[in-house]
């Protein structure tokens, strides 16, 4: 009785090990939706590091030496053009052209007695040519004492921003000294570089037409208004193998400063690009995987190489072929060598429900 108790308990033991394998099998062996990468010619949304320029940014500099008598603004403030910023002592400017005004009186009187000597032949008329001009310098001596007063004035040349004030009222300029800077920040430069390679595949596809480029600003968010590349310098630079593109972009609001930094988001052509849905990709240590379902219905996952990524699709760089079928749904059911059934769904069906920028 005992011999046939132990009997029967080793063989329901090996019963269990035996039917085990197959009941594992059987709950892995669930139908998945599997499908293929898609080439396509496509545009892609390119990152490019970015520097704002207002489209007039100058110096204003003392054009007359003497005691900054008033400062009529304060950093920062928003200016008109011809509005007066800056006065520079002009006490020693007027008198000069005071004196020269005073010239010019004298000179005409002169010229008006020799007229009237010349006009009774009692002078010879060079005598007339010579007051004539003495006058003509007396004049053009008061015009420049003139402009050297107006010198001491320092005007806004257009509407714009001032910058920090580099000197206070009450101190010593000399010419050439720098008072301020002043930013027309209406509307904004964007410069950024473009590699060689994206540049040949902008210019193959963009001949004519300038396209609308997206800022992201150094918070992250995208400026509200949209540019457009107005031009692409001569030049390419050896050292980087990059041109600098300028995009110009209204500032209304005037949230742009001259000296910003940002990003660019500019639409690239991209030909034959191999393509994936985002969904299909699971994440490692910062790398990206897809299952990849062999001949023999098992997954496998491979590492691969992202080139760009577009609204719910990747563009895959390395890691893939055509021909492979990759896991489309159900990621976190499986693991690795994990046998599957599985319905084929066409790649262009697949890529054709997700976004996709048009070509």
């Amino acid at each position: 009785m005992k011999r046939m108790l132990m009997l029967t308990g080793v063989v329901g033991l090996l019963c269990h090990t035996g039917c085990k394998p197959k009941q594992q099998e059987k709950e892995v062996e669930t139908r998945l939706e599997v499908t293929s990468p898609l080439r396509k010619d496509t545009a892609i949304n390119k990152e490019y590091v970015a520097q704002i320029r207002a489209i007039r940014h100058i110096e204003l500099r003392a054009q007359e030496k003497g005691y900054l008598q008033k400062v009529f603004v304060d950093e920062g403030q928003y200016v008109k053009q011809g509005q007066l910023l800056f006065q520079i002592m002009p006490a020693l400017y007027q008198a000069e052209l005071q004196k020269a005004e005073a010239e010019v009186q004298l000179e005409d009187i002169e010229l008006r007695n020799t007229q009237k000597l010349a006009d009774s032949n009692v002078v010879a008329p060079n005598e007339l040519a010579m007051a004539r001009a003495r006058l003509a310098k007396a004049q053009a001596e008061a015009a420049l004492s003139k402009v050297h007063l107006q010198f001491t004035e320092v005007r806004a040349p257009f509407d714009g921003i001032v910058d920090r004030l580099m000197v206070k009222q009450g101190s010593l300029v000399n010419e050439d000294d720098l008072l301020t800077n002043l930013a027309d920040n209406s509307r904004m430069w964007v410069y950024f570089n473009v590699p060689e390679a994206e540049y040949l595949d902008y210019k193959s596809k963009n001949n004519a037409a300038m396209p609308a480029v997206k800022l992201k600003m150094a918070n992250k968010e995208l400026f509200a208004y949209p540019g457009v590349v107005e031009t692409i310098e001569g030049d390419f630079n050896n050292e980087t193998g990059n041109i600098p593109f300028r995009a110009t972009f209204p500032n209304p609001k005037g949230l742009l400063r001259h000296g910003e930094t940002g990003d660019i988001e500019m639409e690239v052509p991209a030909k034959d690009a191999l393509l994936i849905p985002q969904k299909a990709t699971f994440e490692i240590l910062d790398k990206k995987y897809v299952y990849v379902v062999g001949n023999d219905q098992r997954v496998h996952s491979r590492e691969i190489t992202i080139g760009a990524s577009l609204e719910d699709l990747y563009v895959v760089t390395d890691g893939l072929e055509m021909q492979d079928k990759v896991l489309l749904e159900g990621l976190r059911k499986v693991k690795d060598n994990d046998k599957i059934s599985y319905d084929f769904v066409d790649p262009a069906k697949v890529i054709g429900a997700l976004k996709l920028p048009a070509e």
